[in-house]
């Protein structure tokens, strides 16, 4: 097995450097690279510029409008945009529900969704957690009745979303609702597509530890939505909904912003004069182990797609190893700042002072960041539980 890059490769590295350098806006480049708060704006600003490119969508294929780009490049355009400093894709949309839609959806809405996907003008918010139904999904309770109207067929949805990350931007949702009791869990499933906007929906905010508004509460009283936005079969969309989770386990892993972030530790622990200590610099050079073995498992993935294999099914592993990683990189930042890990007041530090912490602004909002990670081995599917499946899956026991 050949991990190492081809010369056509390495020369498509260089291409979408290129390109990144040129098209990125230096102040979202600033902010990423500080950790600093990224607005809507700056989000769907970048989206707009890869839309823009075609690029938005870049793990597509052709004949939906993507770049049409093997597992390698899509591998090396994330590294790109990573180490220049690029906001992160937000995922739901091109990442998550495109590739069901292009699965599992009719033609009409490919033809509906996609074009604003694409673009970054559409943006989707993700209904999957219930309060009670977080990694165990197969026991959703929002429940959707189908109705026949004048109108046309409609489902009449009820319940109740939580944890819905940037909820609060969001104009479309795909949920998992329950249609049918009958039989085990998993098979009573629906996978719908809701306008955000229609009477009913409610979206509440959920105030995090670093007193950022990033997740929500959603409701859902006596909303009607369409039947034709239901995709592929009624009761089948546990089906689609392990094919999206493969997509977000294997994004969550992101090898790529650990990479960057590793040289944010540095950073700080050079300004603060940790790192002539040998026993921190043991630790960083552990965490830089970790991180290149994780890069090593993606690569084997990406060599075994390259070359038509079966890929290996590690996506739970992926996971566990990667959200694991983003975990101990903010601890150690945390360790490397000390007393100047305590939280940053963010309008503060945009208005360019922060009181008796003036000249530590390589630290903030370090603090806030770690609290925030604590809940990576929760989401998308709890580490427990992908420990289970990988044992499952991958050893056969």
């Amino acid at each position: 097995m050949d991990l190492n890059f081809t010369d056509e490769e390495l020369a498509f590295r260089a291409e979408v450097k290129q390109w990144v350098a040129e098209n990125l806006p230096a102040d979202l480049s600033h902010k990423v690279h500080n950790a600093l708060r990224l607005t809507r704006d700056d989000m769907q600003r970048w989206a707009r510029i890869l839309g823009k490119k075609g690029w938005l969508g870049y793990g597509w294929p052709k004949p939906f409008g993507g770049p049409g780009w093997n597992a390698v490049q899509k591998h090396l355009f994330e590294e790109e945009c990573a180490m220049a400093g690029a906001p992160r894709i937000v995922p739901f949309g091109p990442v998550m529900v495109a590739p069901v839609i292009m699965a599992f959806g009719t033609p009409e809405q490919q033809q509906r969704f996609l074009p604003g996907i694409a673009s970054g003008d559409v943006w989707w918010s993700q209904g999957y957690s219930e309060p009670g139904s977080g990694s165990d999904l197969a026991s959703v309770k929002t429940r959707a009745e189908r109705v026949s109207t004048s109108s046309g067929d409609k489902y009449i949805v009820n319940g109740q979303k939580t944890w819905t990350t940037l909820g609060q931007f969001g104009e479309w949702i795909f949920c998992l609702v329950r249609t049918s009791t009958e039989g085990k869990p998993q098979t009573g499933i629906s996978f719908l597509l809701i306008d955000m906007k229609s009477p009913g929906v409610t979206v509440r905010p959920i105030i995090l530890l670093d007193g950022e508004h990033e997740v929500n509460e959603v409701f859902f009283d006596n909303v009607e939505v369409p039947a034709e936005n239901l995709i592929g079969e009624e009761n089948k969309g546990w089906t689609y909904a392990k094919h999206l989770l493969a997509h977000e386990r294997t994004n969550i892993a992101d090898v790529n912003r650990a990479k960057r972030e590793l040289e944010r530790l540095k950073r700080i622990a050079r300004a603060e004069g940790v790192y002539d200590d040998s026993r921190f610099r043991d630790q960083i050079a552990l965490l830089e182990v970790d991180i290149v073995a994780l890069e090593m498992l993606v690569l084997r993935v990406l060599s075994a797609e390259k070359s038509g294999k079966s890929s290996l099914d590690v996506a739970g592993l992926l996971k566990i190893r990667g959200s694991e990683i983003q975990q101990r990189y903010t601890e150690l930042m945390m360790q490397a700042a000390g007393p100047y890990s305590l939280p940053f007041i963010h309008e503060a530090m945009e208005a360019g002072w922060q009181g008796g912490f003036v000249g530590a602004a390589h630290c903030a909002p370090v603090a806030g960041t770690f609290f925030n990670y604590r809940k990576t081995t929760i989401y998308g599917g709890s580490n427990e539980v992908q420990r289970n499946i990988v044992s499952q899956t991958v050893l056969g026991a």
